[in-house]
């Protein structure tokens, strides 16, 4: 079942009426060539809820949609993860972007860390952010999320550090953190309705300086383990566990 996101103005409950407007018209009709009677599922990011609608009617700039049932999604995560990710070379930030989401990140945050390497800038920033969030759209798609995640605008690490203040969890994952006794403590403690930042280093880690304003700030370093992960991996062990815990919440093995 294909799903696609709409404006909460273009879902009309009383008339049983769904438009879609915008590049998902060309997707639905050229691409998938969906005929009139196919149903797909479209969400407004907005109420956590899933609209099944049926086609009624493809035209040049919208599709027609009759609404035939609502249910609640309940695919998000019962927290607001944040990744902050320190922007890593080449394209691995399209991958990143792309597991965080389905993982459930609900906000992706570039950081431009003293140890990267790559330096993004006016045009050229604006170009890679509306890549990265194409592809976190796609991605919640494919992954049936009732939200886009949000990938913002790239932040020097002090503004990182800044945004994420008051946030209830707060880890920065830190090759020279030991005691994976203190790792396990953070996850085992967390709990639905928590916001949580993740701080992730570029392929040569942060800088120590840059460990001293977090730890300043209450972000927490942590070890992922005995070995050294790439950075398009730590995020997603982080997001892995994070997901194991809260998605557990009440089930009978997991006090």
């Amino acid at each position: 079942m294909y799903r696609f996101f709409v404006e909460p103005s273009q879902i009309n409950v009383n008339d049983k009426c769904v438009t879609i407007v915008g590049t998902d018209v060309n997707h639905i009709r050229n691409v998938l060539r969906m005929r009139p009677g196919e149903e797909i599922d479209v969400s407004s990011g907005a109420d956590g809820k899933e609209y099944r609608c049926g086609i009624v009617s493809l035209e040049t700039d919208r599709i027609l949609c009759e609404l035939r049932f609502i249910r609640e999604a309940a695919v998000e995560l019962p927290a607001r993860v944040c990744l902050f990710q320190c922007l890593p070379k080449a394209d691995k930030m399209e991958l990143i972007v792309q597991k965080a989401v389905e993982l459930g990140a609900y906000r992706i945050v570039p950081v431009a860390a003293k140890r990267c390497v790559v330096k993004l800038d006016g045009k050229k920033s604006a170009s890679k952010i509306a890549r990265w969030q194409g592809i976190a759209e796609a991605a919640a798609k494919q992954s049936r999320r009732s939200v886009i995640p949000q990938v913002t605008e790239v932040l020097s690490f002090s503004q990182a550090v800044k945004m994420a203040a008051d946030m209830d969890v707060r880890i920065i994952p830190y090759e020279m953190a030991d005691g994976m006794y203190k790792t396990k403590g953070v996850i085992d403690g967390l709990r639905p309705g928590q916001s949580i930042a993740v701080f992730i280093g570029p392929e040569g880690g942060f800088d120590e300086a840059e460990i001293r304003e977090a730890m300043q700030c209450g972000i927490e370093p942590v070890t992922l383990g005995k070995r050294i992960l790439r950075t398009e991996t730590a995020g997603m062990t982080v997001l892995a566990w994070i997901m194991y815990r809260l998605e557990c919440q009440g089930a009978d093995d997991v006090p």
